[in-house]
């Protein structure tokens, strides 16, 4: 049933209110409304944080003893891992508790004759990445917030990145989940096998579903060995006729090398390698730019560059850039991760769609016009994970000023209304959150957005978790 009305506060020692679930779980790590205000809610938002409360339990025992009380007094909670969620997923009402994993930051284990790590819900990505390291290992997924996003919140949006050609989406890096349920219930299906059909898999119901369902505390990741040698290029390409024939070609020459294939609009490389951006690794001015990044075995020496001189010779690229060191390689990708020169430029909003790739011209081409037609000023900046049919748009509605509420709606409607037409998606791998939830029905039939409903009260009847996230209940 849906909360009548919220939860009456307390007090603690000094005068702070607290939710009585803060009184009675008194032995938690909790922090009042004051302390939690001064916290941002994300990254995307820098006002301050409102709630009721914060939780930090420490624990898979403590997140079910929170969620207990939780649907007893029916209090709902709003799940914090790393707030880089780029979909509005992190604010709270003043009368709900946040539940906050930053405590539970264990790397429980890493086996490498089983290829595997156990690992708590709030380590931090980057964390992860940098152990691994020393084990020869590596966790496949990649993202440009890899030092602030937590395991558990990547597995909760099933995120993507650069590496999902090669090795797909984090949910294909899951083998075993640890969920706490909404009645504090705790399912462990720490599963460590690449096959087990053992009944039905439990934990596809909580990769990918925001917290809707349960809370993730723990999982076991699959790992793969270090690469021994990584070949990165950056080619500028006169036309995405040549984008989509280069994409075809590194499929047959590259083969299961092909780690990344990253697409920026020329607009998009040109706002980043200005005055006050980066410094640019090739000329500017070309209509598209393309990254390729290869898994290069470390016997085979010519692979990469068999693919730029074929691409030369038909006439697929105009330049190239091959990198010659890690420096190199990390200043090619600095211009493809580090977008901070746009968001400089005024308010900014960040879109995240995907659609097949034979569209994406014209679909781009639609929405700037779309834009253009509402806000003659606006600026749309666009790159992508082109290879796997993602794109992510940059839109500054007005350049050198503010947005208002009202141009949010209507570049919404510039991007997603589009998708309908090519069987496009309007989250590709960043969630729905609350800022997407009422275009869901652009890219889920009223069949499936029904199940997803009746998913959500069976598994949470309460619907105190998330609450307002996803799909509407």
């Amino acid at each position: 049933m849906a909360l009548a009305s919220p939860p009456s506060l307390s007090q603690d020692k000094a005068g702070n209110a607290l939710p009585p679930i803060a009184q009675e779980l008194s032995q938690l790590d909790w922090l009042n409304r004051e302390t939690v205000a001064e916290r941002p809610v994300s990254y995307w938002d820098a006002s301050p944080l409102r709630a009721a409360a914060m939780v930090r339990p420490r624990t898979t025992e403590e997140v079910s003893m929170v969620l207990d009380a939780c649907s007893r007094l029916g209090q709902s909670v709003i799940l914090h891992g790393g707030r880089t969620n780029c979909v509005d997923s992190s604010r709270a009402a003043v009368d709900q508790v946040i539940l906050s994993l930053e405590k539970m930051d264990r790397i429980v284990e890493i086996d490498p004759v089983g290829g595997i790590a156990v690992v708590e819900a709030g380590v931090i990505l980057q964390a992860l990445q940098e152990e691994l390291r020393g084990h020869g290992l590596f966790l496949p997924l990649d993202i440009g917030a890899r030092g602030s996003c937590t395991i558990g919140g990547n597995i909760a949006t099933n995120a993507g990145g650069v590496n999902v050609l090669r090795y797909g989406m984090m949910r294909n890096l899951i083998l075993g989940l640890e969920v706490v349920l909404a009645d504090g219930t705790v399912l462990s299906s720490m599963n460590r096998m690449l096959k087990n059909n053992s009944g039905y898999d439990l934990k596809q119901l909580f990769i990918g579903t925001e917290g809707t369902l349960g809370v993730i505390t723990k999982a076991v990741v699959r790992l793969e060995p270090v690469i021994a040698r990584t070949g990165t290029i950056l080619l500028a390409v006169p036309g995405f006729d040549g984008v989509t024939a280069l994409l075809q070609s590194a499929r047959r020459m590259l083969g299961s090398a092909l780690q990344a294939f990253e697409l920026m609009w020329g607009s998009y490389y040109d706002a980043l390698t200005g005055p006050d951006g980066h410094s640019p690794p090739m000329e500017r001015g070309s209509p598209y730019y393309v990254l390729v990044e290869t898994a290069l075995p470390a016997s085979d020496e010519t692979m990469l560059d068999d693919f730029l001189t074929s691409a030369l010779e038909d006439g697929l690229v105009t330049d190239g850039v091959v990198a010659q060191s890690e420096a190199q390689r990390a200043r090619i990708w600095k211009v493809r991760d580090d977008f901070d020169a746009i968001l400089r430029s005024g308010d900014t909003y960040l879109f995240d769609v995907s659609l097949p790739i034979a569209h994406m011209h014209d679909y781009v081409d639609r929405v700037r016009d779309a834009c253009h037609a509402v806000l003659p000023d606006a600026i749309v900046h666009v790159f992508g994970h082109i290879g796997d049919g993602n794109l992510h748009l940059f839109v500054t509605p007005r350049p050198g000023g503010t947005a208002s509420k009202t141009d949010r709606k209507a570049v919404d409607e510039c991007v997603y209304a589009p998708l309908g037409r090519y069987g496009g998606a309007i989250s590709a791998e960043h969630g729905i959150g609350r800022e997407k939830r009422d275009y869901l029905p652009i890219s889920r039939t009223d069949a499936e957005i029904d199940l997803m409903r009746r998913m959500k009260r069976l598994l949470d009847p309460d619907l105190i978790l998330n609450p307002g996230l996803v799909v509407k209940t």
